[in-house]
């Protein structure tokens, strides 16, 4: 395909409602996407205890006095009970197989090894992620949509 039918197909897509155009014309393909949606990633956050209210950090010599007493002081978060499912990619976490469907589960739902609890989407693939343990979701950790990173936890289940 030369410059002048590439250049007016762009011409075309720009200026009309469509969003994408792919042409096939002999070996050569070509496929032009209008205004591609970004996409968003959410920061990572950090959760404190319920109830702690989250301290400034102290500099100078008064500090040295503060950091004896801390660690005795400062309660210890209760790690979740259970078999942590963590991620085994980056990507974004999705409860279900598609916007307005039925989760895969919810927590006290029971499932079996095996049994697909929720997909990352990953490079625009989409993969079904599996339970690695029979039980009962005790906790879901993610929010839809929300991006993970690789090991981060996503379910808890227990017995």
């Amino acid at each position: 395909m030369d410059l002048r039918k590439l250049k007016t197909l762009i011409d075309l897509v720009s200026e009309s409602g469509i969003s994408e155009l792919e042409v096939t014309e002999g070996e050569g393909k070509v496929r032009i996407v209008k205004n591609a949606a970004p996409v968003y990633m959410q920061a990572p956050q950090q959760y404190m205890p319920q109830g702690q209210p989250q301290q400034a950090p102290q500099f100078g010599p008064a500090s040295d006095a503060g950091a004896a007493a801390a660690p005795a002081a400062a309660p210890v978060a209760a790690a979740p009970e259970g078999h942590i499912v963590t991620s085994p990619m980056v990507g974004s976490f999705y409860r279900a197989p598609s916007p307005g469907a039925e989760p895969f589960v919810q927590v006290g739902d029971t499932v079996k090894e095996g049994q697909t609890i929720c997909i990352i989407e990953a490079m625009k693939l989409l993969n079904e992620i599996e339970s690695d343990k029979s039980g009962v979701v005790k906790e879901i950790l993610c929010e839809n949509g929300q991006a993970v990173e690789y090991g981060q936890p996503l379910f808890v289940i227990g017995e």
